[in-house]
């Protein structure tokens, strides 16, 4: 009889607490504490992530195993993220992870966190089937990572053979959707908000101008710069234009990230010759995107891939996946490991 594997996974590399338990590749729990602190100050305020972290971790790893019906000496490892992400909430993950391990002397994996956001797609739930397997990608395939921090094309060929083919040079596809809801005076999330109001309103109301940068590459800095003018200078005609065009606005500030998204992945696309295409991070939650890639799909032929809901933000799922085929590599990490706020996926 084949021994039963069971990954820990941890995830705290921004401002969500996650641990999720994986047996023998199924997710049996997926728990995540997400932090409200925030949303007075308009974004992540590092040193407050990492103390909430602190106060979460332990509640939320104990609900994790309490709600898989694991015992902690029942875990074969424990995987937990590296980084890249925010030292102070890093640290509370890494320190937690080692010490668990130290103390049922069990192996540590480390997780790149972006190169989980990719392996999200290999995640089986309860929902999920075997024989499906329409549901998980065929390597090789491409990956659109858009996220608050990162916005990447990968090229992945293996679940451990992955290539940035093109990344942004500047500011990531999420940031900019969180700064045009800053300047329109959104609250804090604003990229869901804008996702919202979008819905209502006629993405192509107004017009913004799309960087154009060399490749496969990405600029969303004089998007940002642009957008600011473009609400300044109307605000000055008009002190009432944000209200009586919300909606507009944030559809066409929407469709306008979107195509500059989609115009270099349909590019990396026909220039891989690869027609398997997927979307993780947390803008991958976006409607527009998903509508868009579904619309992309019957147009070129791609066969498309977008994880749950609950699994394209930050969580531990993807952590505990990735810990598993880490685990069948016998790829373990030591005690001296030190978590990296920067951590490249090819590294």
């Amino acid at each position: 009889m084949s021994k039963t594997i069971i990954i820990l996974g941890i995830e705290s590399s921004c401002d969500d607490t996650a641990a999720a338990i994986i047996k023998n590749g199924q997710l049996l729990t997926n728990i995540v504490a997400t932090q409200n602190v925030h949303k007075a100050y308009g974004g992540v305020v590092p040193e407050l992530a990492s103390r909430a972290h602190q106060q979460n971790i332990i509640p939320v790893v104990d609900q994790a195993l309490k709600q898989a019906g694991v015992k902690k000496s029942e875990i074969s490892a424990v995987a937990f993220t590296r980084g890249p992400g925010l030292m102070g909430s890093l640290l509370v993950g890494t320190s937690f992870a080692k010490g668990f391990a130290l103390g049922l002397d069990i192996p540590l994996i480390e997780v790149n966190h972006m190169q989980g956001h990719i392996l999200a797609h290999f995640i089986r739930d309860s929902s999920s089937h075997n024989e499906n397997i329409e549901t998980v990608p065929s390597f090789p395939f491409l990956c659109l990572t858009v996220s608050g921090g990162h916005t990447q094309i990968v090229l992945v060929n293996d679940f451990f053979d992955m290539t940035i083919i093109g990344e942004t040079i500047d500011d990531a596809a999420g940031e900019a959707f969180d700064k045009a809801a800053k300047i329109m005076g959104l609250p804090y999330p604003g990229g869901p908000l804008i996702d919202k109001y979008a819905k209502e309103g006629n993405p192509k109301a107004f017009t913004f101008s799309k960087p154009q940068v060399p490749e496969l590459n990405y600029s969303f800095s004089g998007l940002k710069t642009g957008f600011m003018n473009f609400i300044n200078n109307e605000r000055a005609k008009n002190p009432d234009f944000i209200e009586q065009h919300k909606a507009d606005i944030c559809a066409s500030i929407q469709y306008t990230i979107i195509e500059i998204l989609m115009n270099k992945l349909k590019l990396a696309a026909k220039q891989n010759s690869i027609t398997q295409i997927a979307i993780a991070g947390g803008v991958s939650a976006n409607s527009g995107l998903r509508n868009t890639l579904h619309e992309l799909s019957k147009q070129l032929g791609w066969q498309i891939f977008i994880p749950k809901f609950e699994y394209c933000t930050d969580n531990a799922a993807m952590i505990a996946i990735t810990g598993y085929y880490k685990y069948l590599k016998q790829d373990f990490t030591t005690q001296g490991t030190a978590p990296l706020p920067r951590y490249a996926l090819n590294s």
